[in-house]
């Protein structure tokens, strides 16, 4: 069972990452705290492509990768770079509600229509592209989507701390993810 747990206050981060730059991501955003200076990136963030998000963090706390659903699957030799290049030993895997990688098969026809309209390609083409790359990018639910790609990142990469999060599109907050 899973549940959404609201970060309002200080005490709502949970123990384990309270004092790491995952904690520190909560303070700013949730709680308004004040920006710390940074030379270099703390944490990697990845969060989806949705434009309908915005962190509150201070520059050069985070590296970012944005990718639709959040699924850094496709993306993840820029992970391993971000590990390995530019030192960071967290994590915050941030998922939102009303993801558009959800139910993908529902959106085929406006997907298709879309590439043709306003990309000027095949329909045949645009169909072909669709069948071909949505499995790899359909998430299912975003709650369990974040908790397993959390899951998978944690066995790839066992040093690393990896949090996860969803970020509520209607008031702008993170909230941590119960895992049980």
């Amino acid at each position: 069972m899973t549940r959404l747990i609201p970060l309002n206050h200080a005490s709502d981060i949970p123990a384990e990452v309270r004092s790491t730059p995952i904690g520190k991501l909560i303070e700013y955003h949730n709680l308004g705290a004040a920006f710390d200076t940074y030379h270099r990136a703390q944490l990697l963030i990845g969060m989806c492509m949705d434009n309908r998000k915005h962190l509150r963090i201070p520059d050069n706390f985070a590296f970012i990768i944005r990718a639709g659903g959040a699924n850094l699957r496709p993306s993840e030799f820029k992970v391993s770079y971000a590990i390995a290049v530019g030192g960071v030993r967290a994590i915050a895997l941030i998922g939102h509600n009303n993801c558009g990688m959800v139910n993908l098969a529902a959106r085929k026809r406006e997907f298709v229509d879309g590439l043709v309209e306003n990309a000027g390609w095949e329909r045949e083409a645009a169909e072909e592209h669709f069948l071909h790359y949505a499995p790899l990018f359909e998430i299912g639910n975003e709650v369990d989507f974040v908790l397993s790609e959390s899951k998978r990142l944690r066995l790839r990469y066992p040093k690393v701390c990896v949090a996860p999060m969803i970020y509520k599109v209607e008031d702008n907050r993170l909230y941590w993810i119960g895992e049980q």
